[in-house]
């Protein structure tokens, strides 16, 4: 009997306050961090199932195009684990400009 392959993506939808800045987040199922500070928390080891133990607070500290799409990086701040998540469109964007340019002065 072969095993079938791991789910790689689960949608979670739940409600959130940030650890970093406490603005309450109102999940839709594809929110990962917080729209206001860009911070985000590491509870996943694939996309919503909260299956990591970390918890760590995840700090944006980079922005990358892909497929036309601007994705944030994370890099957990406990366990330094680096991951991408994509950028929406409720994010504040000025932060966002503020995280790409510190990247490009390093």
């Amino acid at each position: 009997m072969s095993k079938l392959p791991e789910k790689r993506f689960q949608r979670t939808i739940e409600d959130f306050t940030c650890d970093h800045c406490s603005e309450p987040i109102i999940g839709d199922g594809y929110t990962n961090h917080c729209p206001k500070c860009l911070w985000s928390k590491h509870v996943d080891i694939h996309p919503g199932d909260r299956a990591c133990k970390c918890y760590g607070l995840m700090k944006p500290i980079g922005v990358e195009i892909v497929r036309g799409e601007h994705d944030i990086v994370h890099k957990c701040v406990t366990c330094k684990e680096v991951r991408r998540n994509q950028a929406h469109l409720n994010d504040d964007f000025k932060i966002l400009l503020k995280i790409a340019e510190s990247q490009e002065a390093e």
